[in-house]
């Protein structure tokens, strides 16, 4: 891996002063700033002005930084929603720009969508649901573009981080990357060769630690129980403040009962996970203190790791590596297995996260009770007690991510565009068309209602009163990016 330092590491107490004196709404735009000279002049100069406060603080951050502007795009107005998000693409496109700036932004050689709002950058798992509307807008060149950025930072990182910036390197994202190659309509020897390379590299990351690892013992993403079963969690491989949340972060650690950096590292697990922040990865009460993201085996991503086995698998028999078919196959067998047998509730009727502390399975019901059915890991019978589960989560405006209110945003009454896709998607793979389309038409609606009512498309939706999301870190963004992709995805699966 390619060491690079983040803005926390670079700026030491400077960065911590900065972000504890509030100096801006959201503690993301300090992170985000730019060096107007080399930091060791900077740091040398504020040491030399002393304890600094306030506006004095103020003026030396201007004068020393150049801090991100809101971008102000705005689509004409009178336009449909498909016209709106095809207008939206090319707001939301930023430049190949492959140097090292003195920031925390990563350059990346092709252009690439970024989600949007404080979003400035390119996201792994958002990236596949915008890749989906690309696709179907025309803009495969793009699609093809975003692949090689993504294989690019494999190359550069030995895996994919959750963002192009230097404070997202210690962690991922959930493994979308396989289903993102299974976009590109490059079907050169070269081009697969090239794809199965990244993805087996990608693999090595979240395996990393899995051949030595003893029965009963953990190693960062990979944990392997008593009886020997293999299965992942989210990790982060630090344990310190977030850099785009470091106040928020010193503020929760004063009150938790848990151990600073063991509350820190669950936080930066649950935004490996993408879902930052539920009650999933929380105790009783849905209280953010109380996570403990670490401590759970999750459905979702040990779909997504099969699905990437199975793709290893059928990329390597395609080009005649048998031995690599052969060990990916089977590593997808026994995973299927794995999540078959451990992660089956049947008093739900689902699949949910193994929780590592009390020895079973969680209780709770949640969106990520779709993943099996998106990867194909369920069986048939099952197939159809998921579809009943999922039934429950079914609101007015969608598909709802879990059934507890804790005020975080990735909890009840949020519902978010990935999880409609996937929850879609996997029905029909099934079979069960009706409740897919449900879903979508229910999804669609409450989407069309916000665009005639703002303007606008967002990045999560109130479910319960259809109404634009809220909760959480930050206020709800617009743009959006993987919002765009799966409105058009939806609206062309159940044409």
């Amino acid at each position: 891996m390619t060491a690079r330092q983040s803005p926390s590491q670079q700026l030491g107490d400077l960065f911590a002063t900065v972000q504890q004196a509030q100096l801006f709404g959201d503690s993301k735009t300090f992170a985000d700033a730019v060096p107007r000279r080399p930091v060791e002049d900077i740091l040398l100069d504020w040491r030399k002005a002393g304890i600094l406060a306030g506006k004095p603080l103020q003026q030396f951050v201007e004068t020393n930084f150049i801090l991100p502007q809101a971008r102000r795009d705005a689509s004409p107005r009178n336009l449909s929603l498909a016209e709106h998000i095809d207008s939206l693409w090319d707001m939301l496109t930023r430049r190949a720009d492959d140097r090292a700036p003195q920031g925390s932004e990563i350059g990346l050689p092709c252009p690439y969508v970024v989600p949007g709002g404080r979003f400035r950058e390119l996201y792994y798992w958002d990236s596949y649901f915008t890749m989906l509307g690309l696709a179907l807008s025309g803009r495969q060149p793009l699609v093809e573009a975003m692949i090689g950025n993504f294989g690019n930072l494999i190359d550069r990182f030995g895996f994919i981080p959750n963002g192009t910036r230097s404070y997202y390197l210690s962690r991922s994202q959930p493994p979308f990357f396989y289903l993102m190659a299974g976009l590109s309509r490059d079907m050169s020897e070269n081009a697969r060769k090239q794809r199965l390379a990244w993805m087996q590299r990608e693999y090595g990351f979240w395996m990393s630690g899995a051949e030595a690892l003893a029965p009963g013992s953990e190693h960062r993403r990979v944990v392997r129980l008593a009886d020997g079963t293999l299965l992942n969690r989210y990790w982060d491989d630090v344990a310190a403040p977030r850099d785009e949340s470091w106040r928020e972060d010193v503020a929760l650690a004063e009150r938790a009962e848990q151990p600073a950096e063991s509350l820190w590292r669950n936080l930066r697990a649950a935004a490996e996970s993408g879902w930052d922040f539920s009650s999933r990865w929380m105790g009783g009460g849905g209280d953010l203190a109380s996570i403990r993201t670490t401590r759970f085996l999750p459905v979702d991503l040990n779909c997504l790791l099969h699905g990437l086995e199975r793709q290893i698998a059928g990329y390597a028999a395609g080009l005649g590596l048998g031995d690599i078919d052969t060990l990916y196959s089977e590593r997808a067998r026994r995973r299927a297995e794995a999540i078959e047998r451990v992660m089956w509730n049947e008093a739900m009727g689902c699949h949910s996260d193994f929780d590592l502390d009390a020895g079973k399975v969680a209780r709770a019901l949640t969106a990520a009770a779709a993943f099996p059915l998106y990867t194909r890991v369920a069986t048939t019978d099952r197939a159809m007690q998921i579809s009943a589960a999922l039934e429950g989560l079914l609101k007015p405006g969608g598909l709802a991510t879990t059934l507890q209110t804790s005020g975080q945003q990735w909890d009840a009454p949020n519902g978010w565009a990935p999880l409609q896709w996937v929850a879609v998607a996997g029905l029909r793979q099934y079979g069960n068309k009706t409740l897919g389309d449900e879903i979508a038409r229910r999804w669609l609606a409450t989407v069309e209602r916000q665009f005639d009512r703002h303007g606008q498309l967002f990045e999560k939706y109130d479910l319960e009163r259809g109404d634009v999301g809220g909760g959480g870190e930050y206020v709800t963004e617009t743009g959006f990016g993987w919002t765009n992709g799966v409105v058009l995805a939806l609206a062309d699966a159940v044409c």
